[in-house]
């Protein structure tokens, strides 16, 4: 037995190898296959998009919002990709057909059974490092929304039902739930 056999590093071709209909994330080189949302992640997701879209749309703001399977290549390597529940993107050279090259400007993430661990170590450390410049995890279970400001490195948390500041937008706030 080798104690000493080295980890494989899957690639991006690896998660364009994989099945149609099959997702997975990649993350340092480490596949993390992804099962279907359900149908409150679903909701959420939805209604997010949609208030964030309007509040764009309202400003004749230059940031696009995308919302899952959109790829983002975080580090601009071919060891991650990642595809947030939803992300914000105000740097339209970033954008092509493939996906978002580098850091979205605001990131969320809804949780799942399957995700949490993901969501709420290894992604936040990621996206933080990467340059998101706010990250939220909206952990329907707990009811409640934790609101990372990387620019001015705050944590805050949020139950649902509260007006949850946006840290990108000024004088904007969303209800979650």
């Amino acid at each position: 037995m080798d104690a000493l056999r080295k980890e494989e590093i899957y690639t991006i071709e690896d998660i364009y190898a994989l099945p149609d209909g099959e997702r997975a994330e990649l993350i340092d080189g480490e596949i993390y296959y992804m099962s279907p949302p359900g149908w409150t992640h679903q909701r959420i997701s939805g209604k997010l998009h949609q208030a964030i879209a309007n509040y764009i749309d309202s400003k004749h703001g230059e940031c696009q919002i995308l919302a899952a399977p959109f790829a983002v290549f975080l580090n601009n390597d071919n060891i991650n990709y990642v595809e947030p529940d939803i992300s914000v993107i105000c740097d339209g050279s970033k954008l092509d057909e493939k996906g978002c090259h580098g850091a979205p400007d605001w990131i969320i993430e809804i949780v799942s059974q399957s995700s949490k661990s993901r969501d709420y170590m290894t992604k936040l450390f990621k996206y933080r490092m990467a340059g998101v410049r706010e990250y939220w995890i909206v952990d329907p279970e707990k009811q409640m929304v934790s609101v990372y400001g990387f620019e001015t490195d705050t944590v805050e948390q949020y139950n649902f039902g509260q007006d949850v500041p946006v840290g990108i937008y000024e004088g904007f706030s969303i209800k979650v739930g």
